[in-house]
């Protein structure tokens, strides 16, 4: 799983930027808004919309935004029909690499997903051709500057963690989906300060590739994390630290 605590680490570290963060809040805005049509505006019956409420206050999204979201999405008329899409491929050196969008034009994203994978050397592949190798998880993310990971681990799992990896400053904590809101609340009450929680397709199996190919292959992911209508990027391939110093230089 140390592969997908690196890519979270990088989308958050160039989240910070306000270009980004604009994107970031539009992306959130969606979501919400689907949250809303396929459960109501009441967070306390809606898990989904509570989820996404909750992804986007962890990343500074304001009050008001999360509001207006909720009421476009409640309106009868108003906003626009958003689908949820998934799709597939493969990046150089065969990383599986699994796409999830939220559109207004599905043939509009999918083929701007396969304009990525094509410029980046990757491919995009048929439904079901990688998806196998990945499962859902819920996934909450510890900044751990100063903390005791060891025994920030054994909270975790205490609380119902299903496994913990630790990268730099980064914990993450795997639950199962249904678990995702009770281990963050178990965590929060220990005053351990969570930076996010969601739900996210984690690898069942990591894949080494070398370096050039790794270094592609997160530049292809980072190109597909940069399109208006994809949500979430996933990848079974591990990358070392060398790999990424090489990918920031």
């Amino acid at each position: 799983m140390s592969g997908h605590s690196k890519w979270h680490s990088i989308k958050h570290q160039k989240a910070v930027t306000d270009a980004r963060r604009g994107q970031l809040f539009t992306k959130l805005t969606r979501e919400i808004i689907v949250a809303v049509r396929n459960g109501g505006p009441n967070p306390d019956t809606n898990i989904s919309l509570r989820l996404a409420v909750q992804k986007a206050r962890d990343a500074s999204m304001p009050s008001d935004n999360i509001e207006r979201a909720i009421k476009r999405a409640s309106g009868a008329t108003e906003g626009v029909n958003l689908v949820e899409i998934v799709l597939e491929g493969y990046g150089p050196g065969g990383g599986a690499i699994l796409v999830e969008a939220l559109s207004d034009n599905r043939n509009r994203t999918i083929q701007a997903v396969r304009n990525v994978f094509s410029r980046g050397g990757g491919s995009l592949g048929e439904a079901g051709c990688v998806a196998w190798q990945f499962d859902p998880k819920g996934v909450v993310t510890v900044r751990s500057e100063e903390m005791d990971t060891e025994e920030l681990a054994l909270q975790a799992i205490d609380a119902g963690a299903e496994d913990v990896t630790v990268e730099a400053s980064v914990v993450e904590v795997y639950t199962r989906p249904e678990e995702l809101e009770k281990v963050r609340a178990a965590l929060e009450q220990e005053n351990i300060p969570v930076a996010s929680a969601e739900l996210s397709m984690v690898p069942k199996a990591a894949l080494e590739l070398g370096e050039k190919a790794a270094v592609q292959t997160l530049r292809l992911m980072e190109k597909l994390d940069e399109l208006d209508d994809v949500r979430h990027v996933s990848s079974n391939v591990d990358f070392s630290d060398e790999v990424l110093a090489k990918y920031q230089e």
